[in-house]
């Protein structure tokens, strides 16, 4: 990612729908942070009780950011009895199914624990002070998780919604997913109370990033493959309902909620990825274009966070309004 390429580009609507006419405009010497990490491919990023981030890397190992000079310190891993001979520094897809792959990273912050969907072990959280995470489930509806992509809390139900990207690829076979086809992916919650699993939808297409609006009366399912946002109403008179939330012209991968209750969606179309924001009611608002692909953005006190599948480093623009 080179500060050169970042452009932002504004929308003005000339159509009432999400579709609309664009005209561009570029906001050049934006101040573009990298944060070097020792392991590659932070896909996600969440941020704990105090504020620090965290991000999942390749290895299936989570770091957490102590800032500098100490820079990233192993927090906590997924694959329980994981042999570090094999697993520490590894990008290998084939040694995933043994050290684990986290992707979808969310901490509660009333409890300050980390919930985890690793794409092979399932369902997981750890406390405060890390170690090896707790697995919470593996299955619903008698079906085994095949690929856990993407995760939200509830903070004020502490309620658990996550994704299960295909029924019948693992993510090291993401590829055959996307060729065929497959719409197998589903939409969860996981109650802490009760420890159950529930399915709120069934046939998606590449399931990946989930998040909840800031009422939770509905949250937001991203399907790769489909190029658009689903919402899946929660409370009210369309409660356990679907529609579309926003239609994309790339591959949407996580979507995260900033504190103004807007959204922010990772999208990638050939090779280039975006970082496009999205109100409350699925208007287009604004995009950071020209990155290298992406696989998260968030908003955070001002900044924008930018983790990636295929970069060494987790990206920051600062100063960001």
């Amino acid at each position: 990612m080179k500060k050169s390429a970042l452009v932002i580009v504004f929308f003005f609507f000339f159509l009432s729908s999400n579709q609309a006419h664009a005209a561009y405009f570029s906001l050049p010497n934006l101040n573009h942070h990298e944060i070097p990490i020792h392991v590659p491919q932070p896909e996600s990023i969440a941020f704990d009780c105090n504020g620090a981030p965290y991000v999942g890397v390749a290895d299936g190992r989570i770091f957490k950011w102590l800032g500098r000079p100490f820079g990233w310190t192993e927090f906590t891993v997924t694959a329980p009895n994981r042999p570090r001979e094999v697993c520490d520094l590894s990008t290998s897809k084939g040694s995933e199914p043994i050290c684990g792959r986290p992707l979808g990273l969310k901490f509660d912050l009333n409890t300050c624990e980390l919930y985890i969907a690793d794409a092979y072990f399932g369902l997981l959280k750890t406390g405060p002070n890390g170690g090896v995470a707790q697995t919470l489930a593996t299955s619903a509806e008698g079906f085994p998780f095949r690929f856990l992509n993407g995760v939200d809390v509830d903070q004020e139900t502490g309620m658990v919604y996550f994704t299960d990207t295909s029924a019948i690829y693992q993510r090291r076979n993401w590829e055959l997913s996307v060729s065929t086809g497959d719409k197998t992916g589903r939409l969860m919650l996981y109650d802490p109370s009760t420890k159950n699993v529930t399915v709120l939808l069934h046939g998606l297409a590449f399931a990946n990033g989930v998040a909840l609006s800031k009422d939770g009366d509905f949250v937001l399912v991203t399907q790769t493959t489909a190029k658009n946002i689903l919402r899946y109403w929660l409370r009210g008179p369309r409660a356990n309902t679907v529609d579309t939330f926003f239609n994309l012209q790339g591959a949407p991968d996580n979507i995260n909620r900033n504190l103004n209750g807007e959204f922010w969606v990772a999208e990638n179309s050939a090779g280039r990825g975006k970082a496009v924001k999205l109100d409350a009611q699925g208007n287009f608002l604004d995009v950071v274009d020209g990155l290298n692909p992406v696989s998260h953005v968030e908003q955070r006190h001002g900044n924008l966070w930018i983790g990636s599948v295929v970069n060494n480093f987790v990206g920051v623009i600062l100063n960001f309004v």
